[in-house]
C-alpha cells in the first residue's frame, strides 16, 4: 500500500521551498503527496516580494475535501503565517485523527521575510505543538520557542527539554547554525539522540528545512522508527545538498531526485 502524506504550507513560486519542495520530497521517497496551501508567495531565489494568505475557511475546505476522501497517513506543516490558520489546521488534524504530524516551525525565510506573524507564535506553541509528533526547529526558532540562547550542544539539549516539557512534542533541534560541525539533537521525552552531520560549503540550500521535515514524515509513514526516520532523512537531505544546483541569483535549489541520476 502506497503511503499518503499531506503537506500544509505555503507555495513557493520559485519552486525551491514550501509546498513545491515537500511534494518533490514525497515523490522522491515513494510517498503519494497531497497539499493544503495556506499562503501564496511571490518568491524567487533571493527575495520574497509578496505574501497572500489563504482565508482560513478555504484552508479548512481544502483539508476537509482531501481528508474525507483520501487516507492521510501523516502530515507535515511549514509556513502557517497566522494564528487563525494555525487554529484551523490544529482543529482539522484532531478531527481527522492524523496519526503522524511533523511541524517545521517556519518563521523567517532565508531572505529574511517574516513567514509567521509574531502574534502567532503563542498559538503555535499552545494549539499545534501539543498534538504534533515532532517539531523540527533550527537554532533561531528553538531559541524563540524555548526562550533559551543557544551557543552549543548543551544549550540545544536544554532548549529541546524545555520545548518538550511545555508541549509534549518530540523535538529535533537542528544545529546547522552552529559555528562548529553541525549536530542535530532529538529529544523524545526520555532520551536524547545525536545526529552528527557534514558541513557542505554551498549557498544552494533553499528549502532544506522543508525537505528534511517532509523526508522525516515520509520515512515514518513508511514504517521506520522515529530515530531511523531522522537518520535517513538527514542522509537524504545531505545528498540533495551535495547535488544541489544554481537556479537564480540567490540561494540555489536542492536536487531532490539525486538518488535516481544526474542533475
Amino acid at each position: 500500500m502506497i503511503p499518503h502524506a499531506l503537506t500544509v504550507a505555503g507555495s513557493d513560486s520559485g519552486g525551491g521551498a514550501g509546498i513545491q519542495a515537500d511534494l518533490k520530497t514525497f515523490n522522491s521517497l515513494s510517498v503519494f503527496g497531497m497539499s493544503v496551501i495556506v499562503a501564496l508567495t511571490a518568491q524567487n531565489s533571493y527575495e520574497v516580494s509578496g505574501i497572500m494568505p489563504v482565508p482560513p475557511d478555504f484552508v479548512k475546505l481544502q483539508f476537509e475535501t482531501v481528508a474525507k476522501d483520501i487516507r492521510v497517513d501523516g502530515s507535515k506543516t511549514g509556513m502557517l503565517f497566522s494564528s487563525e490558520i494555525i487554529e484551523v489546521v490544529a482543529k482539522e488534524f484532531s478531527e481527522f485523527g492524523v496519526p503522524v504530524i511533523v511541524v517545521d516551525p517556519v518563521m523567517v525565510s532565508k531572505s529574511n521575510a517574516r513567514l509567521l506573524r509574531e502574534d502567532a507564535i503563542e498559538t503555535l506553541i499552545k494549539k499545534l505543538l501539543p498534538i504534533s509528533t515532532m517539531v523540527t526547529p533550527n537554532i533561531p526558532e528553538a531559541e524563540i520557542l524555548s526562550g533559551i540562547s543557544i551557543r552549543d550542544s548543551n544549550d540545544m539539549y536544554s532548549a529541546a527539554d524545555k520545548i518538550y516539557n511545555e508541549t509534549g512534542s518530540h523535538v529535533l533541534v537542528k544545529g546547522g547554525h552552529l559555528q562548529s560541525a553541525p549536530l542535530d539533537v532529538l529529544y523524545d521525552g526520555s532520551s536524547f539522540h545525536e545526529f552528527p552531520g557534514s558541513r557542505i560549503r554551498t549557498k544552494n540550500t533553499h528549502g532544506t528545512g522543508d525537505t528534511l521535515s517532509s523526508a522525516i514524515v515520509s520515512y515514518m509513514i513508511r514504517g521506520y522508527s522515529e530515530i531511523e526516520a531522522v537518520r535517513m532523512a538527514k542522509e537524504y537531505v545531505e545528498g540533495a545538498i551535495r547535488n544541489s544546483f544554481e537556479t537564480g541569483q540567490g540561494y540555489g535549489s536542492l536536487c531532490h531526485w539525486w538518488q535516481y541520476g544526474s542533475k
